[in-house]
């Protein structure tokens, strides 16, 4: 055999990869599919209609119900538990369970709950006792009953504040780690009459806007942003309150908090935006260089990275 099944385990799938571990008191059922290099341990039960990718680690305890996609490189965590049907009965099944998706990379942690029908995303990280009641993003890290968003898995995470700002004393722009993506500090003027923060297009802006949009009165928990554009260039200023704003190139990520209007982010086309944790006076501002087309937007994660990888 080219994977072990553990004698005190019951395998009736010929669907198993190479080098796939098995351990005591498994049982997967006929018709089930799990790749290669997998550790499916201690007391896991896998029904018929389900995929598990390669290197998927199930710890004990876990079942895998009818309709459950693993993706490769998934880790389930001890006694998480998945569902497929909103509205249990005794003896009454739907016509078709409904299908939870776990993408490539993602982490569920011990005795977190997955409602049916979900999907976490690639990389993302599912806090332990957490109750997954909505589809998770890429990257993002959620804990709570209902789980909820507290942060994305990133190469580092920046402030963008005062302090951080270009240390020239005025106006200035940082390079960040991501392709393409530049932090402004605005000109500022400031008296006893108030303060202003002021910018020409031309000059402080990379690119000539040709439309805006102001996002406010957005839920603390709510997300804004997860696409990409093909050719439109953003620049981003929080001009009241504060929001982080994870930026992604395909290959890294960074997250900044903007919490000044003399603070604004520029993300070039093919860059993955997204904006979470606004404070509930938060008044974001963004200019754009291209009028909306709905066709320059990139929505699915997997299909932005391979193409910025491509």
């Amino acid at each position: 055999m080219s994977h072990y099944v553990h004698p005190n385990a019951l395998c009736e799938t010929d669907s198993v990869g190479e080098g796939t571990r098995i351990w005591a008191f498994a049982h997967v059922l006929p018709g089930a599919r799990i790749g290669r290099d997998c550790n499916i341990c201690d007391g896991v039960f896998v029904e018929g209609d389900v995929t598990v990718g390669d290197r998927v680690t199930v710890k004990c305890g876990v079942q895998l119900w009818n309709g459950v996609r693993l993706h490769d490189d998934v880790f389930v965590g001890p006694n998480a538990t998945f569902t497929n049907d909103l509205f249990p009965r005794s003896r009454q099944y739907p016509e078709r369970f409904l299908e939870t998706v776990v993408e490539a990379g993602a982490s569920i942690g011990a005795n977190a709950t997955i409602l049916p029908g979900l999907r976490i995303g690639s990389g993302a990280m599912v806090g332990a006792g957490s109750v997954i009641t909505r589809s998770v993003p890429a990257n993002a890290i959620v804990a709570g009953n209902p789980a909820r968003i507290i942060g994305y898995v990133s190469d580092q995470s920046i402030a963008a504040t005062e302090a951080e700002a270009p240390a020239d004393d005025r106006v200035g722009v940082r390079a960040t780690t991501i392709k393409g993506v530049h932090l402004h500090r605005l000109p500022q003027f400031l008296d006893m009459r108030g303060s202003l923060s002021a910018s020409e297009f031309q000059r402080d802006l990379p690119f000539q806007p040709q439309r805006h949009f102001v996002i406010y009165d957005v839920p603390s928990q709510e997300i804004r942003g997860e696409h990409a554009h093909k050719r439109c260039h953003q620049f981003l200023v929080c001009v009241h309150g504060s929001v982080r704003v994870l930026a992604d190139d395909g290959s890294s990520r960074q997250e900044f908090l903007l919490d000044s209007p003399a603070l604004g982010i520029h993300l070039p086309p093919m860059t993955w935006g997204t904006q979470y944790r606004y404070s509930p006076d938060a008044v974001l501002l963004v200019f754009a260089s291209e009028p909306y087309d709905a066709d320059d937007y990139i929505r699915s994660y997997d299909e932005f990275l391979a193409l910025a990888r491509g």
